[in-house]
């Protein structure tokens, strides 16, 4: 219960900061969409008469208040301007798409990071260390895009072992289609991952536990896959939860890159069209995906690490004690609780 006391205090600052910004900066872009809507030719009239209707020309403020209440009450992101759907059958309608992609893209970088990393860190200072260090400097310098145009014209193009526009219905086929975006998002964010593990594994190789376990004649790839690695994973996983935003952004530009129509499509085409709530929709979404992934990272590292669920058992009893009952279980008047 205080644990999830905690979570909802640290979640509910952030989802406010990311409803008020994206409301307030939206209505700093240029553009008006009533315009959009009807065009350049529409007479001042059929402007006003739309602005009306859509609640443009209500105070700023009592729009925002309108978007606050349907959102706390009905969870309600409010109906686009240009089509008049829920903005959230819209964007649940498109969500499987990107959701796969975000998906393939963590286990390709894993599948990337982990091996690279290890034989890095095995070999310090050798050739294949230098060699694993240099790369990952390339592919941060790179954008996203242009790693997406690389894909499209080496595997797409030339080698034409992967579809490079849509996603197929087929057997296998969606699989294929997801590959080369998620390749691209799994390379821009695989760098990093890469050199924090690396430097994790190189310390916790120099542990003194480790030298213990050598000198008791545990093969090495047990020592390794079992202690050597899961010490090392917990601070790349945090840095994994932490360019979440990262990792959801890339593939939202990916999207465009590859012509899939996802959530990264809709949010550009709403953005063109200055359809606030859809606009609105999608950062709130994105924002919700971020705390959990955040979260479900939070609970890994404890699975992973006994100490995390040590250090939480013991701000609980703690909090329990500021409450009135010390931690051995004794009121203040000496009656056992």
């Amino acid at each position: 219960m205080l644990a999830t006391a905690r979570v909802l205090g640290r979640v509910a600052p952030v989802m406010l900061g990311v409803v008020v910004a994206v409301f307030f900066l939206l209505r700093l872009v240029p553009g008006d969409p009533a315009a959009m809507i009807l065009g350049e030719r529409a007479t001042p009239q059929a402007l006003a008469a739309l602005r009306a209707q859509l609640g443009l020309d209500l105070p700023l403020w009592q729009q925002f208040t309108d978007f606050l209440w349907g959102l706390i009450t009905r969870f309600d992101t409010g109906d686009s301007l240009v089509t008049g759907v829920s903005t959230r059958e819209l964007i649940l309608a498109k969500a499987p798409v990107s959701l796969g992609i975000v998906v393939f893209a963590v286990v390709l970088a894993v599948i990337i990071a982990v091996p690279l990393a290890v034989t890095a860190a095995l070999r310090q200072d050798g050739w294949a260390d230098h060699l694993v260090r240099i790369l990952p400097a390339v592919g941060m310098g790179m954008p996203l895009f242009w790693i997406g145009l690389l894909l499209i014209i080496v595997f797409g193009v030339q080698l034409r072992w992967f579809p490079v526009g849509g996603v197929g219905t087929g057997p296998g086929e969606p699989l294929l289609s997801l590959f080369l975006p998620a390749l691209a998002v799994a390379l821009g964010m695989a760098p990093p991952l890469i050199r924090s593990l690396r430097a994790q594994l190189i310390e916790v190789l120099a542990a003194d536990f480790v030298t213990t376990l050598r000198a008791a004649r545990i093969p090495e790839r047990r020592i390794l896959s079992r202690h050597v690695l899961r010490g090392a994973a917990l601070p790349t996983l945090t840095l994994l939860s932490v360019n979440t935003a990262y990792l959801i952004g890339g593939t939202l530009v990916v999207e465009k890159v590859f012509g899939i129509n996802g959530v990264g499509t809709l949010l550009f085409q709403s953005i063109g069209t200055r359809d606030f709530p859809v606009v609105q929709g999608v950062a709130l979404y994105c924002a919700v995906l971020v705390v959990l992934v955040t979260t479900l990272a939070g609970v890994l590292s404890a699975v992973l690490d006994p100490r995390l669920r040590a250090a939480e058992a013991l701000r609980g009893s703690d909090a329990l004690a500021a409450g009135g009952v010390p931690a051995g279980g004794h009121s203040p008047d000496g009656a056992v609780r």
